[in-house]
């Protein structure tokens, strides 16, 4: 099988800095070249990590040098090296988001489609590392399997996402409209929004309530709350913020034949996971048990995920990439295929849209109208083109990229 040359763009971030930590164990993988717009940082990785550094991202994809291109820089180009790669037949995996707006996200997806017309193999995964994680794997094949049943309610509160305002001050471009183009829902959340479209489906309607700066001096959101529909009939919320501490990271999904809970509070080391199984179908019970107080009878079940994989979960979809380039038919399957993550990012568009315009949103939100997806990106561009917001000074400091996702 071939060596997969990958080229790395935006490799002075930290994030980017601990991508290359791993790429020595990946098999199959060569790390050819990296680029960033802070050339001495270029130069800095080519003479570690003995690849080549190039002036810009452009050069890099247009060099003819690199099989396969890592997307680690701000939000908004994203879908510009994407598509770039694609017009040359390079395969891509891209750091969350997929871009700022679903109207940018699906006019790549196209470029993906095209480009798919003359090179068949091509593959364009997304860092959505959180789906190899072995718990949510578990609530993934409750739900695919009918364990849980039709779903009746869907409750996650993500408030582990704590930050400081460190960490905003951290960089230029982060929590503001026009350098990064939101916050916890583009920055943080997007594990969790692609995580809660993977186990239930997109929902059809968001209200949300989505707070600027409420916690930290920046532009963008910070606290969010949103009331969800699915198109059954299911509601739901999903409650986020990085202004709160101790945070919590609990999951519900009810279901017609049980429940499942998710729960990782402060101090736990991993989420547990219980499965109430009902010994009857609940809408069932409720039309034929004679009795006025009656609950369904439901064993409990305490769910232990075992991983014995100890790599780093961002490796392990990098392997997962590189493996299915070098067999060329597209096995193994893709773990994150970037396309699906399609539908977590038009839904944090749609809670963010919803608290900014204090209106409802339908998903899948239309390509034009009032409330639409091409309505959307023209807002953010808006709201970065008449920005008066002043950030702190720009501070350097130490990241451990590993504690964070």
């Amino acid at each position: 099988m071939q060596t997969v040359r990958l080229g790395l763009i935006g490799c002075g971030g930290a994030m980017a800095r601990f991508h290359e930590s791993y790429f020595e164990d990946v098999d199959g993988l060569a790390y050819a070249a990296c680029t960033d717009r802070n050339t001495d940082a270029a130069k800095e990785s080519a003479e570690k990590h003995g690849c080549r550094a190039f002036g810009t991202a452009e050069a890099l994809i247009d060099s003819g040098e690199v099989d396969l291109i890592l997307i680690a820089t701000p939000h908004f180009t994203h879908p510009v090296f994407a598509q770039r790669a694609f017009e040359h037949g390079i395969h891509v995996i891209t750091e969350k988001p997929l871009a700022v707006t679903a109207h940018d996200g699906q006019a790549t997806i196209d470029a993906f489609e095209q480009a798919r017309k003359q090179k068949q193999d091509l593959v364009f995964a997304g860092m959505f590392q959180q789906r190899t994680f072995a718990q949510w794997q578990a609530v993934k094949r409750l739900c695919a399997d009918g364990s849980i049943g039709e779903v009746m309610r869907v409750s996650w509160t993500i408030t582990d996402w704590f930050r400081t305002q460190t960490y905003y001050d951290a960089g230029g471009w982060r929590a503001t409209w026009k350098g990064e183009g939101g916050g916890v829902l583009l920055n943080q959340c997007p594990h969790n929004l692609d995580l809660l479209c993977w186990f239930v489906g997109q929902p059809s309607k968001v209200t949300a309530l989505a707070e600027l700066g409420k916690h930290h001096h920046i532009e963008v959101e910070d606290d969010v709350t949103a009331i969800l529909q699915w198109p059954n009939g299911a509601s739901g919320t999903f409650v986020t913020s990085t202004g709160q501490t101790p945070g919590i990271n609990r999951l519900e999904i009810v279901g017609n034949n049980g429940t499942v809970v998710a729960d990782q509070m402060p101090g736990d080391d991993a989420h547990t996971i219980t499965y109430y199984r009902t010994h009857r179908p609940v809408d069932v019970f409720t039309k034929e048990c004679p009795e006025r107080f009656a609950e369904v009878p439901a064993d409990k079940l305490v769910i232990a995920p075992a991983d014995g994989d100890k790599r780093p979960n961002h490796q392990r979809i990098v392997q997962n990439v590189i493996d299915t380039i070098r067999s060329g038919a597209g096995q193994p399957a893709l773990l994150t295929p970037a396309p699906e993550g399609l539908l977590g990012l038009e839904l944090g568009n749609a809670m963010l849209m919803s608290g900014l315009k204090n209106t409802p949103i339908a998903l899948p939100m239309p390509a034009e109208g009032e409330l639409s997806r091409k309505a959307y990106a023209n807002l953010i561009t808006h709201l970065g083109e008449t920005s008066t917001f002043k950030k702190n000074e720009v501070k350097a400091s130490n990241a451990d990229m590993g504690s964070s996702f």
